[in-house]
């Protein structure tokens, strides 16, 4: 975080409980961000559970809220569920996000009003506009997009990508320097996930039955991360989005592409690439227009003034990355997504390594 944001964080405890969500804490939550703004009262709208809690929340602003825009509705994200202390550090990521990333990337997100950090508490609110009064059209995991949406996508990444390629914003001591490795993160897989009986119950699943067999060998994706891990600087890197997954997308009312839901990572730009086209396109789009959508890509970072490598080269580490959101998907608790789209999401980067032999792939790296 920036000093500004950690001070504010250490002077303003967060609540792990939706019933410490007051009047009188949300008042200065939101006053920290916007100061002067103040609530006549609130009333909480609804509340959906899932990796994050989402609150809906009505506001009731006072003259100075009003004349800063606030809005009367608004939502909040935190950890509020059982597992939510555990997943602390990814609530710590979204508040990055939205204090730190969002007021210079070029990617269209939601107005946030207060975003904090309690690493005593293990906790991280973030307070947005609702999105759902703007009327945008929120994107689903079982509706693919068309290729041309994706392009548009793919567009926006270009630029955000843009912004860090090559910049020491993303080195130590950098803007940038409090993202995490994206490869690297995935070493909390080899916890109890990489266990034998866990490993086994995700491959007995539907997500399971829905993966080609190759592709259920515990042994194989260990390697896998492990030969990731020793060619970790493999392609231009930058900080990317971190989930571009559908379920993170919307389209704004004018069409422009919307994120939300954001894990700032550092990480080879074509595994964001090879995340989100594998996501979002149902398998015969993907393989008729993938090959088209990376040149697209790529075309896009020249125009932002990036040196990238050829067509061919991007294309392999494509089939590379495909490993990292298999695997995402494949281990992915029924509490943070349903099992349809666990099951959607494995099923397509199934389909996509076989295409691309991402087992040979990987396994040609030294």
């Amino acid at each position: 975080m920036t000093t500004e944001t950690m001070a504010r964080a250490a002077v303003l405890p967060l609540p792990v409980r939706i019933e410490d969500v007051t009047r009188e804490w949300l008042e200065a939550a939101l006053a920290s961000w916007t100061p002067g703004i103040g609530l006549n009262g609130c009333e909480i709208v609804d509340v959906i559970p899932g990796t994050c809690t989402k609150v809906r929340i009505r506001l009731d602003p006072d003259a100075a809220g009003r004349a800063a825009g606030l809005p009367e509705l608004v939502m909040m994200k935190a950890g509020f569920e059982a597992h939510s202390r555990t997943m602390h550090y990814m609530h710590h990521e979204e508040v990055h996000a939205y204090a730190d990333v969002a007021p210079h990337s070029p990617l269209r997100m939601p107005k946030c009003w207060f975003a904090g950090y309690d690493a005593d508490a293990l906790q991280g609110i973030v307070i947005m506009e609702d999105l759902r009064e703007r009327g945008v059209e929120f994107l689903h995991p079982q509706k693919p997009q068309r290729p041309e949406q994706v392009a548009r996508r793919l567009t926006a990444l270009a630029r955000h990508h843009a912004m860090t390629i090559g910049s020491p914003d993303i080195e130590p001591g950098g803007r940038f320097a409090f993202a995490g490795d994206y490869i690297q993160g995935f070493d909390h897989f080899r916890g109890e996930l990489f266990s034998p009986e866990v490993w086994q119950s995700f491959v007995d699943s539907s997500r399971g039955a829905a993966a080609s067999v190759r592709f259920h060998s515990l042994d194989w994706m260990k390697g896998v991360l492990d030969t990731l891990l020793r060619n970790n600087h493999h392609g231009p890197r930058a900080l990317i989005h971190g989930d571009t997954h559908l379920g993170n997308l919307y389209i704004d009312i004018d069409g422009e592409p919307g994120f939300f839901d954001s894990l700032p990572h550092i990480a080879p730009v074509m595994a964001e690439v090879a995340y989100h086209v594998t996501c979002a396109l149902d398998v015969p789009d993907r393989r008729e227009h993938e090959r088209a959508l990376v040149d697209h890509y790529r075309s896009e970072l020249i125009a932002n003034g990036v040196d990238v490598p050829p067509l061919d080269e991007l294309m392999h580490q494509f089939g590379i990355y495909l490993a990292t959101g298999y695997l995402i998907f494949l281990v992915n608790a029924s509490e943070f997504q349903p099992e349809a789209i666990n099951t959607a999401y494995t099923a397509r980067y199934s389909a996509a390594m076989l295409d691309h032999d991402t087992i040979g792939l990987v396994a040609a790296l030294p």
